[in-house]
């Protein structure tokens, strides 16, 4: 990865919300912030709709696992072609949403997941999302068996904390903020991930999602749903790590923000 002066490795996730609706957004995202990986959700179009040629075009090789109209991720890398390793999450033959995906690069395994969001509690959508979440623990648990560097990045539909959300009364009853949810975010955590975000900033009210409706930008109204966790060999290279706050902003924005993390080399 060429980073920051080649010392630094800059790695992001952005749930694009739609990725030709907002191939403008991307791609000048991509121009702005020179992130050397990109972990984005919510693609929203098949696989042969996937927009390679331009984001080739801005120095990005790509790998991706489409879905008409739903879900969908990708891995981009600047000036590289990621190495596919995975394609779906384990545990489940049946599930056919596009949902994770996973590539080597440059030495760092990167695994991109869109968790289910789970609403309405109770019901099948919440069901089908305990169920991801607990395969996805057994998965994490295996790769840090591994002992590499690997960064674990997109949507968890998960707000970790009262900190993470900014009227945390107002979400109780959500699948985003049920106990279960958070107690299998803390489950990670506890197995050894590092939430790189909160490493550097404990205490901070930060948020990467703002909803369309209410004016909750105007109101910075948001929740913390995006997340970047690394394995423990990572945690000495972790240099910095921030929302891209501002690209929530723009002209038929996303609305998520980009999260990144930089590492030292």
């Amino acid at each position: 990865m060429t980073g920051a002066a080649d010392h630094h490795a800059k790695i992001a996730t952005f749930n694009v919300n739609g990725v030709n609706g907002r191939l403008p957004v991307l791609l000048r995202w991509l121009g702005e912030a020179k992130p050397d990986v990109v972990c984005l959700q919510e693609l929203k179009c098949g696989d042969e709709r996937f927009p390679a040629r331009e984001v080739e075009k801005a120095g990005y090789g790509a790998i991706w696992h489409g879905q008409k109209s739903w879900n969908g991720v990708a891995i981009l890398a600047r000036g590289r072609d990621p190495i596919l390793t995975r394609q779906g999450l384990p545990g489940d033959p049946d599930d056919t949403h596009s949902r994770y995906i996973e590539a080597a690069v440059d030495g760092v395994l990167i695994g991109c997941l869109y968790l289910p969001n789970g609403n309405p509690v109770p019901g099948p959508k919440f069901d089908y999302k305990l169920r991801w979440c607990r395969r996805l623990q057994a998965y994490a648990s295996e790769l840090l068996g591994f002992k590499i560097p690997i960064v674990l990045a997109g949507d968890f539909n998960v707000i970790p904390t009262d900190l993470d959300v900014y009227k945390p009364e107002r979400w109780r009853d959500d699948a985003l903020f049920r106990p279960e949810v958070k107690q299998a975010f803390r489950t990670l955590i506890e197995g050894g991930w590092i939430d790189a975000l909160r490493r550097l900033h404990p205490d901070e009210r930060i948020y990467t999602f703002w909803d369309y409706f209410r004016n909750t930008w105007s109101r910075d109204a948001g929740l913390r749903i995006d997340h970047l966790l690394i394995s423990p060999v990572l945690a000495s290279r972790l240099i910095a790590a921030a929302v891209d706050r501002h690209v929530r902003s723009w002209t038929k924005a996303s609305d998520h923000a980009p999260v990144w993390i930089e590492l030292a080399r």
